[in-house]
C-alpha cells in the first residue's frame, strides 16, 4: 500500500473511533436531551463518513479528493454539533451546513470518480 492510500485508511479509522467514542459519550455522558441528540447526529454522520473514506481507499479512486471532502465535512458537520452538545457558542450552528455541503460534494467526487474508472 502506497503512503497516501495509508494515511487516508490511518484517518478513516481514526474517525471511526472518534465516532465510536462520540456515540457512547452520548449515550452515557450527557444528561441534557439535546445535548444528546447533537451527539447522536454528528456520531452518525461521523461514522457512516468513516465507512465512505474506507471504501475510497479500497475502491481504485485516483486522487483523495472525495476523501478529503469526507474528513472535511466530518470536522465541521460533526465537530460543530460536538462543540455545541458541550457547550460550544450556539453560532457554530452556522457551520455545521458547511459540513453537509462538503459532504456532499465528497458524494459528487465520488460518482465522478467512478464515472471516469476505466472498464473492466
Amino acid at each position: 500500500m502506497d503512503r497516501e492510500r495509508r494515511g487516508w485508511l490511518m484517518l478513516a479509522a481514526a474517525s471511526g473511533l472518534v465516532g465510536v467514542a462520540a456515540g457512547a459519550f452520548a449515550a452515557h455522558g450527557l444528561a441534557a436531551p439535546m445535548a444528546k441528540e447533537l451527539m447522536r447526529t454528528g456520531s452518525t454522520y461521523q461514522l457512516i463518513h468513516a465507512v465512505a473514506c474506507l471504501a475510497c481507499v479500497a475502491l481504485p479512486v485516483r486522487d483523495g479528493v472525495p476523501t478529503a471532502l469526507f474528513l472535511g465535512g466530518t470536522i465541521l458537520f460533526s465537530g460543530s454539533l460536538y462543540a455545541m452538545a458541550l457547550c460550544g457558542p450556539v453560532w457554530l450552528g452556522a457551520v455545521t451546513p458547511v459540513g453537509g455541503l462538503l459532504f456532499m460534494a465528497g458524494w459528487a467526487g465520488l460518482i465522478l470518480a467512478a464515472a471516469r474508472a476505466p472498464a473492466a
